[in-house]
């Protein structure tokens, strides 16, 4: 599948908080060099944005929105951090990345993505990586991607104590509980914003340094049954870049290019209208606090 991109905008975070980053600068170039971009007038600018810090992340929006169009936003950013700690800012780490951080990125890009035609916006789940992707295409398609884990199929969206106040900490679970979040979102900005098409997805569990880093037990005992970075970015791609994922309903969320349930057989992890609306409202209030 190949890439035709007139403008590409890459957008990795620098964590003040992970004791190094899974991407340095010199990796997340080397990558924007491999994409087989075929346009004689390509462009790729490197894009440093904290997606742990709101207020970093909505400067960023506004100047964006002021230099640029939009047809493909890909979320691929996340982490783990597997005991309680705060940012400067007072949010609990892993609640400010991979809820927080997404959502005031989305939801502040959507009017850009609304003025092209047929845009589609995709969040992606799978392990941890630190690379986002802005990509103005030749073709009028957007997408979002937000790169989480299969294990939010195990949690039911909990909006009483989003940053993990009131629980005994487990950070795995934390983890888990923002992906069962951001398909929540997913589902609804689907619903509110017809114009654009949404979708999430889970890439398996792939060998990335942010897996290695934040699951080094479960990497030991797993490492040699992961799939590559390339066949956890598939998906990905596909939903980017393929009409049969066009032609799907907006809000999906996919595994190996196919369109598959949000809850286990049998579980009870369904939220209730109610409580999804909680969740963007708490997300509006706090992202609002720090525009």
């Amino acid at each position: 599948m190949n890439l035709h991109v007139k403008t590409l905008s890459l957008m990795t975070w620098r964590s003040r908080f992970l004791e190094e980053s899974f991407w340095s600068l010199e990796e997340t170039a080397a990558l924007a060099k491999q994409l087989p971009l075929k346009s004689p007038s390509e462009n790729i600018f490197l894009h440093i944005v904290d997606l742990s810090d709101p207020k970093q992340i909505w400067k960023f929006v506004e100047n964006f929105k002021q230099e640029h169009k939009l047809h493909v936003l890909i979320n691929n950013a996340g982490c783990m951090v597997n005991k309680r700690e705060l940012t400067e800012d007072g949010l609990e780490k892993n609640f400010a990345a991979n809820t927080l951080g997404v959502y005031i990125l989305t939801t502040g890009l959507i009017p850009v993505l609304e003025k092209e035609h047929d845009p589609r916006v995709q969040k992606g789940l799978g392990s941890c990586s630190s690379v986002q992707g802005l990509g103005m295409r030749s073709v009028s398609w957007s997408i979002q991607i937000t790169v989480s884990s299969g294990g939010m199929l195990v949690q039911k969206l909990n909006t009483n104590d989003l940053q993990s106040e009131r629980t005994p900490f487990d950070g795995t679970m934390v983890y888990a509980q923002n992906k069962r979040q951001q398909v929540v979102l997913t589902e609804r900005w689907a619903q509110g914003h017809p114009a654009i098409h949404f979708s999430s997805m889970h890439p398996g569990w792939a060998d990335t340094p942010g897996v290695r880093q934040a699951m080094p037990g479960f990497h030991a005992r797993f490492g040699d049954r992961l799939r590559s970075e390339a066949q956890g970015a598939d998906t990905m791609l596909w939903l980017a870049l393929s009409s049969a994922a066009a032609a799907q309903p907006s809000g999906r969320f996919f595994q190996d290019r196919k369109p598959v349930s949000t809850h286990l057989p049998l579980a009870t992890a369904s939220s209730s209208p109610a409580e999804e609306e909680k969740l963007i409202e708490i997300l509006e209030q706090l992202a609002q606090t720090f525009k």
